[in-house]
């Protein structure tokens, strides 16, 4: 492997070849310098260039692996055998130029990640009692008071503890309008404080932080190797096998030695080999510009035979935050009482029903007892020990399991309920007698019904909405989103089981979630999309593809990216072909030998190259003015 000095050097001689071969060539054909000096440099820097050729071809035969650079090595060492300087030269200028373009695309997503860490301060104000000291960001220590000013970069991740200020999470989310933070909120690495000023406690800090994670999902990213990139290369092993296996082939019908060189000279090339990573690379540099993490190439191109996607409804398809609508009583209670109990036993729940039912009752300036006699049992319920009481909250199968009876009336209630509202039920008893239910509603994301008219209309054959509401509820949200494919009444292990069952050989499957509780569907789908996985451990590990913000648009976007990205791709093969396909015609009709096979490769071998370029200049505006349209 090589070491970054040893690249710089490399990168340096190739800028002093490119320019010494294109005014050796411009001296040859412009006769400018006499017949002797022109054939010493011809001579010396096509001797000279081939060198790096032939080396690169022996390292890949070492490692058992055919490249261009063998057969660029043999042409070479062909022309330089026969005489044929000038050729030798037009060849080393295309492959020179190869290798100079493959270090720009390496060197455009190396300045990504540089630009990254720019956002990173070096020296943070900490508070000490009443003191405030300016430490280095490398001593600051969980637990530690951050004071950040306007315009000052947000150099942990945290919660405020003072003060109020307006938040730029763009160089993260890549949403373009700031977001308020008071006392309790959480704030990111890297964000930027645009008005206001904040004392935040240190929760993450080092490598620990969102930021940092994010800049290792970069790097991880520009090794990950697509599975077009793969064909690539087996192509080019099967073609240079084949070419060589021709230009054999040629030599013994002919013993026409200009006729083979001229075979060589035409089909030798670095440029599909180039131009494939060149256009993943910009893809991906993109799309996180956009705040769409994709750790790979590979989940790129992967996106593009998605034809079946599986979306968890609760935080992905709704906003994830329930909010108490109704409340049913049972036996004489009060909807006080019902909603005490509740938000006592589920006070130490991170689940969103819980966390909706405590905020509910802190609105309502409803008292209820915080116990840590508490046990959560996941996708069914939790059960508290209040006042030396039993209180079970969660579904009626749960409840009667626990010993809960409910009486025919209380059923019949209940089933009613669920027919005729939309929302999630929490049932709640005490000593094993139901005291009530409360129902909560969760918003639908805007957007929602819009990208799943856009999935169909990009070629996604199946999106199925798995929940684990009960069936009436999972049935409107369907119908108000577009859905007619959906599995309600689950609990996690289900959705395992779902997304298991919709995996298959032909197409792949995308499965998108929060990244919390889906953490186990997204890593066994064949594509795993995290929807908010901003300051989320469990969805960048377990996600392919982590969207920075709570936007399902975002989706849309990463799958036709995937496909521009496909179909600049595929061009770029079909290019390759052709071009070399009228080169051959060339070289058999006899209207070019060795030389003008050479300068027909010189120019041919950068329309690949260009294409894939596109790709740098374009980042999302081809998705904007298809959306404008």
């Amino acid at each position: 492997m090589q070491k970054p000095a040893q690249k710089i050097q490399l990168i340096k001689l190739d800028k002093f070849l490119l320019l010494a071969l294109s005014l050796v060539l411009f001296l040859h054909y412009g006769k400018l310098a006499s017949e002797s000096i022109d054939h010493t440099l011809l001579t010396f820097f096509a001797s000279i260039a081939t060198l790096p050729v032939l080396y690169s071809a022996y390292q890949a035969l070492r490692n058992r692996k055919i490249t261009v650079d063998l057969l660029a090595g043999i042409a070479l060492a062909v022309s330089l055998l026969n005489y044929e300087w000038a050729s030798a030269v037009f060849i080393n200028l295309m492959l020179t130029s190869a290798r100079i373009f493959d270090a720009y695309t390496r060197n455009r997503a190396r300045k990504a990640i540089l630009s990254l860490m720019k956002l990173k301060p070096e020296k943070v104000k900490v508070k000490k009692g009443d003191e405030i000291i300016e430490e280095a960001i490398s001593k600051i220590k969980s637990g530690d008071l951050i004071i950040v000013e306007l315009g000052e970069r947000v150099p942990v991740d945290g919660i405020v503890i003072e003060g109020y200020a307006q938040i730029d999470q763009s160089s993260l989310t890549g949403e373009s309008l700031p977001v308020n933070k008071n006392i309790g909120d959480e704030v990111l690495s890297s964000t930027l404080n645009v008005s206001g000023s904040l004392v935040i406690r240190a929760e993450k800090v080092g490598k620990d932080t969102t930021f940092e994670k994010i800049i290792r999902l970069v790097e991880q990213s520009q090794k990950d190797k697509a599975g077009i990139q793969t064909i690539a290369d087996k192509f080019t092993a099967w073609y240079i096998g084949i070419t060589l296996l021709g230009s054999v082939l040629v030599w013994i019908f002919s013993r026409n030695l200009n006729l083979v060189l001229s075979i060589l000279l035409v089909t030798c090339a670095d440029d599909i080999a180039v131009a494939i990573p060149m256009a993943f690379s910009a893809g991906i540099s993109n799309a996180a510009k956009k705040g769409i993490i994709i750790k790979g190439g590979s989940f790129l191109e992967g996106l593009v035979r998605v034809k079946t996607i599986v979306v968890d409804k609760t935080g992905t398809l709704t906003k994830g935050k329930l909010k108490v609508c109704k409340i049913y009583v049972f036996n004489g209670k009060t909807e006080q009482e019902i909603v005490s109990l509740a938000a006592g036993a589920d006070f130490f729940s991170t689940h969103p029903i819980a966390r909706a039912i405590v905020q509910y009752a802190d609105e309502q300036k409803i008292s209820f007892e915080k116990t840590d006699k508490f046990k959560e049992v996941s996708g069914k319920g939790a059960i508290a020990i209040i006042d030396e009481k039993k209180v079970i909250c969660g579904k009626i199968a749960f409840l009667e399991e626990e010993g809960v009876i409910f009486s025919l009336k209380q059923k019949a209630e209940i089933e009613k309920i669920k027919e005729t509202e939309y929302g999630s039920i929490l049932l709640v008893a005490k000593d094993n007698q139901p005291e009530g239910l409360i129902l909560l509603e969760d918003e639908i994301r805007p957007e929602v019904k819009g990208t799943i008219e856009k999935f169909y209309a990009m070629g996604i054959e199946k999106v199925i909405m798995l929940t684990g509401d009960n069936e009436k509820s999972a049935q409107k949200v369907a119908q108000k989103i577009g859905l007619t494919a959906y599995h309600a009444e689950l609990l996690p292990e289900d959705k395992l089981n779902y997304v298991k069952k919709y995996l298959n050989d032909k197409n792949k499957v995308a499965m998108i979630g929060d990244g919390v509780n889906d953490a186990a569907s997204l890593a066994l789908a064949d594509v795993g999309i995290a929807m908010g996985a901003i300051g989320t451990d469990a969805a960048i590990e377990a996600a392919d593809i982590a969207l920075m913000k709570d936007d399902f648009s975002k989706v849309g976007e990463a799958i036709e990216l995937s496909q521009l990205v496909a179909k600049i791709s595929k061009q770029d093969f079909w290019i390759w072909g052709i071009v070399n396909a009228g080169g051959l015609a060339l070289v058999f009709f006899r209207i070019i030998g060795p030389e003008g096979a050479a300068a027909f490769n010189f120019i041919t071998d950068f329309f690949p190259l260009l294409n894939s370029m596109r790709m740098f200049g374009r980042g999302f505006g081809f998705f904007e003015k298809r959306k404008r349209k």
